[in-house]
């Protein structure tokens, strides 16, 4: 099988040694440009490394992009972890079209952030799709999916590395072999099962502490390892962005276990980290980031019990 891969960062790596290590042949690689002071792309260095023809063209509906892709005169184009537009010209030129990855459970949250939203919407199953693109953000027809349980302690990190990621990898090669056999079923997406949302972005992942401790926690999780939960701590005149990562929940079975205590305020401070209630519970956070610094233990920052956050 000749293919193209398209993609970048890790999973694209992964893809591209994947059906290497199988001896197909990858006719070449097509990655985003590089940012100033970006690091190395994964992807980029492990094709330049097995003397493999790389593309970093801007936009795939540039003639250069068709051109190139055209030359590599590919069974088919794999397409993981993109974030370029391809538009339908760049996707047909494969002798059996592209087949694209996406972290969900396809038409279950399209967009670039399925794997946070997943888990701060709560829920307990996600998965992910490999489908057709099309001109619609992930809303093209659908070759397979595989179902992933989203643990109760599950983190954005943990999600997608240790149970996405490997099953997308072989879900991708899974679906080449079907599409260029000729055996592949295609499904369309039923619009009335659909959610769109976007980036996980600094107003989505501020804590509202009077919410119910399950919502406060899965915000955390979800946010985990970026950008992050955060809330304000003031320390003097001073307010600073205190960012929240690894966490548990503590569930309040009595009126007596919240007594006297504030939302948002911080009942303990100790070496398993700070204890802070919010509706229905609290929630302890062991690792936490101050503003722009590093990621620390939560006993490394000095916030006393007493304090409230959020403020």
């Amino acid at each position: 099988m000749r293919v193209v891969i398209v993609g970048q960062q890790a999973f694209g790596k992964a893809v591209l040694d994947a059906f290497l290590d199988r001896s197909d042949t990858v006719a070449g690689v097509f990655a985003a440009p590089e940012k100033p002071g970006a690091r190395p792309d994964p992807l980029v260095a492990a094709a330049e490394e097995k003397k493999l023809p790389v593309y970093r063209f801007p936009k795939y509906s540039e003639q250069g992009a068709l051109d190139a892709l055209k030359a590599c005169d590919a069974d088919v184009g794999v397409m993981a972890y993109v974030l370029l537009l391809a538009p339908p010209q760049f996707c047909s030129i494969p002798k059996h079209g592209m087949i694209q990855f996406h972290p969900s459970l396809l038409p279950l949250h399209r967009g670039p952030a399925a794997i946070p939203w997943a888990i701060i919407r709560g829920r307990g199953e996600t998965g992910l799709t490999i489908f057709r693109p099309t001109p619609g953000l992930d809303e093209g027809p659908v070759i397979l999916q595989k179902r992933v349980p989203i643990g109760p302690n599950d983190t954005a990190a943990s999600l997608y590395f240790d149970k996405i990621f490997p099953l997308g990898v072989e879900a991708l090669l899974q679906a080449a072999d079907l599409v260029t056999a000729g055996r592949a079923t295609e499904w369309t997406q039923d619009e009335k099962e659909a959610t769109y949302e976007g980036w996980v972005r600094d107003a989505e992942a501020r804590v509202n502490w009077a919410n119910h401790v399950d919502f406060v926690y899965d915000l955390i999780r979800g946010c985990n390892p970026a950008p992050g939960a955060w809330t304000t701590f003031k320390s003097g005149e001073t307010e600073q962005k205190l960012y929240l990562f690894d966490a548990k929940k503590i569930i309040a079975p009595t009126f007596g276990a919240v007594r006297g205590k504030k939302i948002g305020e911080v009942v303990s401070a100790g070496p398993e980290g700070l204890r802070i209630h919010c509706q229905g519970g609290f929630v302890e956070v062991s690792r936490v980031r101050l503003g722009d610094g590093a990621k620390v233990k939560s006993s490394d920052v000095d916030i006393p019990a007493g304090t409230i956050l959020g403020a």
